[in-house]
């Protein structure tokens, strides 16, 4: 360990962005639940990208360095030496997603020679460029970063298989931890006024949480929202290079009238509750959290089939878990639960209740501290 006995440990996190999307609000959830008991340290490959840091309760020790290396670039024996001298001084090394693998790879190949500590991996899903297929190239550089790795942390299922079928990982460092929610708080009645937009008298709204990218596919659901009756508004909060697209679409559409961006949502709990229907229209998701924030907030779902949202959703909920990449399938699942509130009801409260049951947040916390507990040698 780095840090004396009784001194406060260290985690160095190195993120492929820092935008309050799930990965980045399960981690600063998890800053926030850990506490006095550790000091963080957040660096993102894309620097301008650092959204979640205002998730990070006031008290919690952590610093943004902008002095750190780059995280990106061509991963040359003297670039990865120097992201391996600015991995000394921690405790902990947790990387995130492909954007932090050459920070793996800087690891694994001078972990031994400069006496770096323990790197847990986290793995959270694909952006665009592999939305459709992996490549090659990543795998087989992911399959070597990884080989020193204390533990590689995935949420799904469909991401376990992947870590140990073509990255080659040993099932033993495999942790697959669920993410998870304070159910209770998103149970609660929403505000209506956490949002800069009224929901006006008679009308219901699709909504959904998402960074305003191009593997979310919100032309799409656009496009599906376009064929609902006319009191059916479509609410997109988040934040990205994708809004203008969108805002395109609508017009498109002719449902400029209909469709509302209000930004990036700091607290997704006081809002979930004002959607009537909760939607995704993602090319690749694996456990996105908020299916778990509208389950929560007893929402019915309408997304497509992807990652392990079919197997998320309550079994009542699984017929609106529509074909991957179509509009129409979409706007058909849409169409069926706008047209019934009991049918809503019902799903909802189911979805409410399994929530409550399977991805509660202090299960995760729990798997979590014993991770990163074991790879420092150390209780949290």
């Amino acid at each position: 360990m780095t840090t004396a006995a009784g001194e406060v440990p260290r985690i160095l996190h190195c993120h492929s962005t820092f935008s309050a999307g799930g990965k980045e609000v399960r981690c600063a959830r998890l800053m926030n639940a850990f506490g006095a008991a550790l000091e963080h340290v957040v660096v993102s490959a894309q620097p301008e990208a650092m959204g979640a840091r205002a998730l990070i309760d006031a008290r919690i020790k952590a610093s943004f360095p902008d002095d750190f290396p780059a995280l990106t670039g061509w991963p040359t024996p003297g670039r990865l030496a120097g992201i391996a001298r600015a991995l000394k001084g921690y405790d902990l090394i947790c990387t995130y997603n492909w954007g932090a693998m050459d920070v793996v790879m800087a690891h694994r190949v001078f972990a031994r020679a400069m006496g770096l500590p323990p790197l847990v991996h986290h793995e959270d899903g694909f952006n665009e460029d592999e939305a459709h297929g992996l490549e090659t190239s990543r795998n087989l550089y992911r399959r070597a970063a990884l080989m020193e790795a204390n533990r590689l942390i995935v949420p799904s299922t469909g991401l376990e298989r992947i870590a140990i079928d073509i990255w080659h990982q040993p099932r033993v460092r495999v942790e697959r931890i669920v993410n998870g929610i304070d159910t209770a708080a998103f149970a609660k009645p929403p505000s209506p006024r956490a949002l800069p937009l009224e929901k006006g008298a008679g009308q219901r709204w699709v909504g959904t949480l998402a960074g305003l990218r191009a593997v979310k596919q919100l032309p799409l659901l656009v496009e599906a929202v376009a064929g609902l009756p006319e009191e059916w508004h479509l609410v997109i909060c988040g934040e990205g290079p994708e809004r203008e697209r969108i805002l395109a679409a609508a017009a498109a559409h002719g449902i400029i009238h209909r469709v509302h961006l209000p930004g990036a949502v700091a607290d997704p709990a006081r809002i979930i509750g004002l959607f009537d229907i909760f939607a995704l229209s993602s090319a690749s998701e694996q456990f996105p959290l908020s299916v778990v924030e509208a389950m929560s907030a007893a929402l019915p779902v309408a997304a497509p089939d992807v990652g392990d949202i079919r197997v998320m959703v309550g079994e009542a909920n699984q017929a609106f878990i529509a074909a991957p990449g179509s509009a129409q399938a979409l706007r058909a699942a849409l169409t069926q639960l706008a047209a019934d509130g009991d049918l809503r009801a019902r799903i909802g409260a189911a979805n409410q209740a399994k929530a409550r049951q399977e991805f509660d947040f202090a299960a995760m916390l729990a798997r979590y501290r014993a991770v990163y507990g074991d790879a420092m040698g150390r209780g949290l």
